[in-house]
């Protein structure tokens, strides 16, 4: 993006409501000399200051460094939204591209320059961040706690605005139940997003979760373990047998889309003469959600 564009930008298009949508119609530069409190403008990178909830939480070194290079040949080319904020001004989208000017020893960035409260500046650094696929799952599901415990927002409501199923943004905030040590490696990139939903409600989840980072389990693997972890009324249960390469392979896949789809637990037992469809629930939310769903409404 040059300094001065000479042609009207056209809306970006994107999840949800979109940052364009979020921030409104973006106004040309203003002429030198000018200094408009808000619009396209250039700013010390000294004068900003991250804000302190931002969504995002962990950065790879690695990666800075290399956008750090790209922005030391190239410049910034995606200018870093900020707001006003006493004496200088706070980012609200873009501290990984301000971190890397630093690193590339830039003196000014170019920013565009907003006025927004505090829950419009958490909607637009969680849309951008999700946007860029550069949020992990426990960043994501403390957005969406941030959001609903401080400016009300309803599970619905966020879904609407990242453009994701309400039972996606439920599943998330279920992955905030999970003790501290397994959110941590799901931050790293030790587990992914599928082993932590099975640890969810088992017996010892941070023992069973270094278990499943030692022995590299897969997601499959980790739900059997849970499932034989949990305590069971009156005499224990046997484990159960290990399941072929191939068997019941489609059920397993469709046992994992219902669980995304719903946000939920979802088992098929199927014999030759039918079955059974389980859904497994920890809060009224969840169970308000399936019965909107089975009804019709809010879909």
């Amino acid at each position: 993006m040059s300094d001065q564009p000479s042609s009207p930008r056209k809306p970006r298009t994107g999840l949800g409501r979109g940052l364009s949508a979020l921030l409104g119609d973006v106004p040309e530069p203003a002429v030198a000399g000018e200094s408009p409190a808000t619009g396209i403008r250039t700013l010390p990178v000294s004068a900003m200051r991250p804000h302190p909830d931002q969504p995002r939480r962990h950065f790879d070194e690695e990666a800075l460094d290399e956008l750090a290079r790209s922005i030391a040949q190239r410049g910034l080319i995606q200018p870093i939204v900020v707001r006003p904020h006493g004496h200088d001004y706070q980012i609200v989208a873009g501290e990984r591209r301000w971190r890397a000017a630093q690193r590339a020893r830039l003196h000014e960035v170019p920013v565009i320059v907003r006025e927004l409260t505090d829950a419009e500046t958490m909607e637009i650094a969680l849309v951008e961040n999700i946007q860029r696929a550069d949020l992990n799952a426990i960043e994501e599901a403390e957005a969406y706690r941030r959001l609903i415990d401080q400016f009300g927002h309803t599970q619905e409501a966020l879904g609407r605005i990242v453009n994701k199923s309400r039972s996606h943004v439920a599943n998330l905030l279920r992955l905030l139940d999970l003790p501290p040590p397994v959110r941590t490696l799901v931050v790293e990139g030790a587990i992914e997003m599928g082993h932590a939903r099975a640890l969810i409600g088992a017996r010892d989840a941070e023992g069973l979760a270094r278990r499943v980072v030692a022995e590299q389990l897969t997601v499959r693997d980790t739900e059997r373990l849970a499932r034989e972890a949990k305590p069971s009324a009156g005499k224990a249960r046997a484990p159960t047998p290990p399941v072929a390469a191939n068997e019941n392979a489609d059920i397993a896949a469709l046992e994992r889309q219902l669980g995304d789809l719903l946000g939920l637990n979802v088992r098929i037992a199927h014999g030759e003469k039918g079955g059974v469809l389980s859904l497994s629930y920890s809060t009224l939310d969840q169970l308000d959600m399936v019965c909107q769903r089975l009804s019709g409404e809010g879909i």
